[in-house]
């Protein structure tokens, strides 16, 4: 049966899922929670939770959904015994290390992959389910309903359920690939510290210029996601699990959208036809759009349409569309083209002028006289002379709906759920009566496959002949059946007595109140032995070898042919390129023969169901080796011994674990350390691993955001998609310029996917020393739009540092008159 999922991020929204009917909720800890901000559960609170949950027969599932760093494996393993011990029902998991530490540390708790795993495509799935087995894999919210589709078709021994997004708000990033907040302020989104920079105004800078966008300046703010008509078509899918979006969200938003997924779920499994019209009523959707919503779309379910997704004109909650103002005065509005939704005393509205958001009004409305909405002239705080016909005008609070919603789910008394139970009754007159019971769903289940003991109990007095009215099994489930307000129910009753007897109702119902005293002593103490593995974190970690360290290499990323060129030059052994078009990969291999250099090729960041194809050209090209950037890529390679294969950045290396899964599963002879370390945490993982494993990048431009979001498409043409947008990314150097006036440099890749890179150079140099102590040799640099002779330059100044020729100082002082907007340290400066 599917299953509805619903956000907790304190008691309050728990409840409020229980009471509107979700399946189960997730919710997180105070540490290694992507949510960190969300009021969150405590260790002492697990075992109540889990308990209220269980009652009502919700189970509770726990995220862990960030990058762990080495010295917090230990910290994470006690959590994850803590988790096992208070009856969690499944962990939600990012990090492959702290996923292969949950299967064997506690093995009886479910195992989800995260969508944070960026899980795009079958092949990437399959990878995953190679290095553990999982009961759920949740899905990127970037696949449509038909690539979901494919995850059926792919393999017959493919079993892992699957999860996907249906409400709530979208990242624009790929989750698990956004570097943003990292890079801009050291709060990695990967840790739960999301600075949502996505929400933010950006300028478009087109060749040099701004392009003036008039009230379209949220270039990067997908609208929200919601799902509720795509419910049959995901259910047809093989979808398992639909999960709403919401830990930081209120407990009527909770409620309100919980129940309107409840019901749009029972509807299509009801319906065998596939034909009924929708349940969903407007008054559903209103509620939908009143309780949180900054625009609700069907996300990328229906395909691409990147204007319909992320139209620009703001960022932050919005609610439903009133309409737009015809005429007004000092204290009241008239409407005109109107959306039909309501307006009463009190309801919140905001007005739409087109202009910076911060200085945006809103206000209560005090009075309705017919057309008019009229607004108290003091204590509204509005300038009205701000206020001009054509503004357009939302609904932003209705404070009735929010309190028939709260009454709802505080008034709410949801049925606890009965344990069936199954009794055996034995005995004959002149001895006691002797009542056996097991709790759960079959005597044989119970007391057979699960091992657990039936509970017994006997009478203090003992049974009599019977003169006229013997003990019959209608009387004894009669009262063995009256169980109130216990958790449990009378599922079946085995009448083993011996002759005709007599007893006494009361010395029934007390040997009914024994039993049950004695289940519940049984139940808790079944519940306590719920213990971890012995297994520790230390059993996972790789053998540190004390290999003598080799002379330091540099690597060079380039980004087009006249960077590779300057390689060349430069005499650079080790040459990765990562070009937009792959189709060109053949132009850089035939550069490079002939000289010293090596040249390997790297993958798309993202790979979706249908692009193994890009895999298959890179191969083509004939490469030495791979720079390997996701699952699936992973996955099409791992036995492949005749091509040199680096995992990049953007496979999450962030401990030893990880590192260890992935070198010996995947078979790749580097790994490119986490973006997300600072430099603390990259020194404890090349210490707590061979450092031979490891390449670090001592110098590039930070890829922040990564996304399915074509910024090109949505502003720079008329189109929807590839299909009809004219390729402006082909054509024009595009720029986004934040609020504190940093230009970032825009590209496309193959796929259409836009990487925003930051445009401060981050350099690592000052650190280099300390890398080289551990012994680390690898070193890279990755060049973003440099011409030939810059890059030359770059390079010849980090060739200089690892030979020993200059200093970090004197390397700063080059870099620094090389790059045109400065350099900073970045994601590898310690707070």
């Amino acid at each position: 049966m599917p299953e509805l999922l619903s956000p907790a991020g304190n008691w309050d929204c728990a409840r409020a899922a229980v009471a509107a009917g979700a399946d189960a909720i997730f919710f997180g800890m105070p540490k290694f929670n992507a949510r960190l901000r969300a009021d969150n559960f405590t260790e002492e609170d697990l075992p109540e939770l889990m308990n209220y949950l269980h009652r009502h027969g919700v189970k509770g599932f726990v995220t862990m959904n960030t990058l762990v760093f080495t010295r917090e494996l230990e910290a994470a393993e006690r959590q994850l015994r803590l988790i096992a011990e208070a009856g969690v029902d499944a962990l939600i998991i990012q990090d492959l290390g702290l996923a292969k530490m949950a299967r064997e540390i506690a093995p009886k708790v479910e195992l989800h992959a995260s969508t944070q795993m960026t899980i795009t495509s079958p092949e990437g799935l399959a990878f995953i389910e190679s290095l553990f087995p999982m009961e759920r894999a949740v899905l990127a919210r970037e696949l449509s309903v038909k690539e979901i589709e494919r995850f059926q078709a792919y393999a017959e021994d493919h079993k892992t359920p699957l999860e996907v997004f249906v409400h709530g708000a979208l990242c624009v990033a790929y989750s698990g690939q956004c570097l943003t907040s990292e890079s801009l302020g050291q709060r990695s989104a990967n840790r739960g510290e999301c600075a949502q920079a996505c929400r933010m105004p950006y300028e478009l800078i087109v060749d040099g210029v701004k392009r003036e966008m008039g009230e379209k300046r949220y270039l990067l703010s997908p609208q929200d996601l919601a799902a509720v008509d795509f419910i049959p078509g995901l259910i047809k899918a093989g979808v398992k699990s639909f999960k709403i979006e919401g830990r930081l969200k209120s407990p009527e938003y909770v409620a309100a959208v919980t129940r309107v997924y409840r019901k749009a779920i029972d509807a299509a499994l009801s319906d065998g036809s596939g034909t009924a019209p929708s349940p969903i009523t407007p008054e559903d959707r209103y509620e939908l759009e009143m309780t949180f919503s900054r625009g609700l779309t069907g996300g990328w379910l229906g395909g691409t349409n990147h204007p319909y997704l992320t139209h620009g004109r703001f960022g932050k909650k919005r609610g439903p569309l009133l309409g737009e103002i015809t005429d007004c005065g000092y204290g009241w509005i008239i409407l005109h083209n109107t959306s039909g939704i309501p307006v009463k005393p009190g309801d919140g509205v905001v007005f739409d002028a087109g202009e910076n958001r911060d200085l945006e009004q809103g206000a209560s409305v005090w009075k309705v006289e017919g057309d008019r909405l009229v607004f108290h002239r003091t204590y509204s705080g509005i300038n009205f002379e701000r206020i001009k016909p054509g503004d357009t005008v939302y609904k932003t609070s209705d404070p009735k709906l929010e309190s028939d919603i709260r009454k709802f789910w505080q008034n709410a008394r949801p049925a606890e759920k009965k344990t069936p139970l199954h009794l055996t009754v034995t005995g004959k007159p002149g001895e006691p009566m002797t009542v056996a019971g097991t709790s759960g769903q079959s005597p044989v289940t119970v007391a057979g496959t699960s091992g657990q003991s039936p509970v017994t109990v006997a009478s203090a007095i003992g049974l009599q002949p019977a003169a006229k009215h013997a003990l019959s099994t209608e009387t004894l489930a009669a009262q063995f059946g009256r169980l109130g307000d216990t958790s449990y129910e009378l599922a079946s009753l085995d009448n083993q007595l011996e002759g005709d007897c007599h007893f006494p109702l009361s010395a029934l119902n007390q040997l009914r109140r024994d039993l049950v005293a004695a289940l519940d002593a049984g139940d808790g103490a079944r519940t306590s032995v719920r213990t971890s593995s012995p297994v520790s974190h230390r059993d996972l970690l790789p053998a540190k070898t004390s290999t003598p360290s080799a002379a330091p290499d540099l690597s060079v990323l380039c980004r087009t042919e006249d960077q590779v060129e300057s390689a060349i030059a430069a005499g650079v052994v080790k040459i990765y390129c990562d070009f937009e078009d792959p189709r060109r990969y053949k132009d850089a291999v035939a550069l490079v023969r002939g000289s010293d250099s090596t040249i390997h090729l790297a993958t798309p960041r993202i790979l979706k169901p249908g692009e193994g194809g890009y895999l298959k050209l890179i191969e083509r090209a004939e490469p030495d080796g791979l720079l390997l950037r996701n699952l699936s890529s992973l996955e099409y390679y791992k036995d492949r011994s005749d091509l040199v294969k680096t995992g990049d950045f953007s496979l999450n290396v962030a401990n030893p674990i990880t590192a260890r899964l992935l070198k010996e599963r995947a078979k790749l002879d580097r790994l490119t350390v986490s973006y997300d370390l600072n430099i603390g945490q990259v020194l404890d993982l090349l210490n707590g691993a061979p450092a031979e494993w490891f390449e670090v990048t001592l110098h590039q431009h930070m890829p922040m955001f990564h996304m399915e979001h074509c910024v090109f498409c949505t502003f720079l043409s008329t189109g929807t998609t590839y299909k009809d947008c004219g390729r402006p990314c082909e054509s024009h150097v595009v720029h986004l310029r934040d609020r504190v006036g940093q230009l970032h440099r825009l590209q496309a890749d193959v796929g259409c996917r836009n990487t925003l890179f930051n445009g401060r150079a981050q350099t690592g140099a000052r650190f280099y020393r300390d890398l080289r102590a551990t012994g680390l040799s690898h070193f890279r640099i990755e060049l973003l739009d440099e011409d030939g002779a810059t890059a030359g330059r770059t390079i010849r100044a980090y060739q200089a540092l690892l030979d020993g020729k200059s200093t970090a100082t004197e390397l700063l002082d080059d870099v620094e008159a090389i790059e045109k907007l400065g350099v900073t340290e970045g994601t590898l400066a310690e707070r």
